[in-house]
This record gives C-alpha cells, sequence and structure tokens, in this order.
C-alpha cells in the first residue's frame, strides 16, 4: 500500500502531502510558538518565505522541537527585490544562515515578475552545491509558465499557487502534468471562505464521514494530488487539519467536489500591474 502522506516529485525526493504554513504569522515569538506546536502534533513539512519575516523563528523552533533535522521537511521562498544573480546566491546563504540550517529542502521563486531568470539560475546552483533539495515556483498561471520555463535549464519541482474547491486550477494542471509538476495549495480553505464552508455537498459529506467541513475540503484536495499548506495558531485546529488521512472520498464524491470550481481565485498574478506593484510597496529590506 502507497504512504498516501508523501509524494515524490519529479527530482525524485519526497515531499509530505500536508504541511504547515506560516504566511502571517507575527515574528513577535508567535510563529515560533506556532511552528513548535505544528511539530508537537504531527507536522514534518513548514513552509516559510523571506517576505514573512519570520524565517529565524521557523529555524529556531525547528531547532528546539528535538527533532532530527532530516525528519522535518523545510520550504522559503526568494522575493522579487532579491531576483538578480548575484543577490539571489548571498540570499539563499543569508537564509540558511539565519534558520541555522545547512540545507532547505525545497526553494521557491516567490512571484512571476522581474528577473525570474536569473533567480532560477542562482537556485539551480544552490541545488548543485548540496544547499537545497528541490527548487520551485510560486504564483506561476499558466501564462508565466509558457512564459518563463522554457528558458529555464531544468524544470520546477512544485509551482506553489491558490487552490481550493472554489479555484481548482485545471488549466495549470493539465499543463504542469506532462513533467509531473506538482501543485502546492497556499489558502487550502479558501481563506475560511462562509460560502465554501456552507456548500451542502461538503457539509453533507462531513457529516456522513464524522469530521468537520475543512478537513472534507483538504481530504479532497489531497486526493487531487495536492499538496495542501493548511495555517492555524490553534493547536486543537493544527491536528484536526491534520487528520485527513483515516477515510476515502469516493469517485461520486470526489466528481460533484470537483463540480464546485468556479474558475477563479481571490489572486490574479495575470492582472496589470500587480508585479510593480509588489515591488514598489512591498520592501522587505525596509527595515535592514
Amino acid at each position: 500500500m502507497t504512504d498516501q502522506t508523501r509524494i515524490t516529485l519529479n527530482d525524485g525526493h519526497t515531499i509530505p502531502a500536508i504541511g504547515f504554513g506560516v504566511f502571517q504569522i507575527p515574528a513577535d515569538g508567535s510563529t515560533y510558538t506556532a511552528v513548535k506546536e505544528a511539530l508537537e502534533v504531527g507536522y514534518r513539512h513548514i513552509d516559510t518565505a523571506q517576505a514573512y519575516f519570520n524565517e529565524q523563528e521557523v529555524g529556531r523552533a525547528i531547532a528546539d522541537s528535538g527533532i532530527a533535522r532530516e525528519g522535518i521537511f523545510v520550504t522559503s521562498k526568494l522575493w522579487i527585490q532579491d531576483y538578480a544573480y548575484e543577490t539571489a546566491k548571498a540570499t539563499i546563504d543569508t537564509t540558511l544562515e539565519k534558520m541555522g540550517l545547512d540545507y532547505l529542502d525545497l526553494y521557491l521563486i516567490h512571484q512571476p515578475y522581474g528577473e525570474v531568470e536569473q533567480a532560477w539560475k542562482a537556485l539551480e546552483e544552490a541545488k548543485a552545491a548540496g544547499k537545497i533539495r528541490s527548487i520551485g515556483v510560486s504564483n506561476f498561471t499558466p501564462a508565466f509558465w509558457k512564459q518563463f520555463v522554457p528558458r529555464f535549464a531544468s524544470i520546477p519541482a512544485v509551482n506553489q499557487v491558490e487552490f481550493n474547491p472554489y479555484f481548482q486550477q485545471k488549466e495549470l494542471r493539465e499543463l504542469l502534468s506532462a513533467d509531473n509538476v506538482r501543485i502546492e495549495a497556499w489558502a487550502p480553505l479558501g481563506r475560511g471562505n462562509r460560502d465554501l464552508f456552507a456548500e451542502p455537498a461538503l457539509v453533507t459529506l462531513a457529516e456522513k464521514y464524522g469530521k468537520d467541513t475543512g478537513q472534507i475540503i483538504l481530504r479532497f484536495e489531497t486526493q487531487e494530488g495536492i499538496i495542501v499548506l493548511p495555517k492555524s495558531t490553534k493547536k486543537m485546529r493544527m491536528a484536526s487539519n491534520k487528520d485527513i488521512f483515516g477515510f476515502t472520498l469516493t469517485d461520486a464524491e470526489m466528481d460533484e467536489l470537483r463540480a464546485l470550481d468556479k474558475g477563479r481565485g481571490a489572486h490574479d498574478p495575470d492582472a496589470p500591474g500587480v508585479g510593480e506593484y509588489l515591488l514598489a510597496n512591498y520592501d522587505i529590506h525596509a527595515n535592514d
């Protein structure tokens, strides 16, 4: 029987099918506590980013967990301002130092704007040097994928994008499937969208399986082969989000949930001016 809790990437490395995200958890001790508790309830996949400003607390929680380094899958991401080749190389070293790690399991280009090809070259070289095990991208729509990836020397292992039952990324999944590129879902619970959680199909399945609606959503996504990154600062919710592998939705139930797709999400990376806005308004080095 295959292990449903891990997925093999196109570079041969495996990744836990569910991870713990720390987006918008403050670096005032809150991230440290959240990651420590997530590891205590059994998460072995932690996802952070340079632009989350909490890499250091993630690293400290991992160090203090008592869990062997190889037992935890750690992801971070490179922000747009540091995409220039030399800057990207230096940033990778800084991230490792800041997190107290010898290597990252996965490192992503966070946004599809700016000097993307230079950043990717830096990631490829860091992977060759053993600083990163797997490399990938984030927020790449089909248009951005077609624009950049054909010019890369290697294929990304993952693309981390918005994904939930209302936005199932069907065009992107078809595009990525040829190279076995895995999708990681940010906001896999639709940012707590009340309409989504009230969907009759989801509520009915939650009652049938004795689960909550969030668990049904996450189970649907993992059965679709999506790597999910739910976030919570409540330990009980962390545990329930992870408790999704003891049941299997039927083919008919999966089809019913596939029909919820609205074909669009809350964020559109293709919208005019998004890259310029992020560069102008999100200066991650403002307080350096």
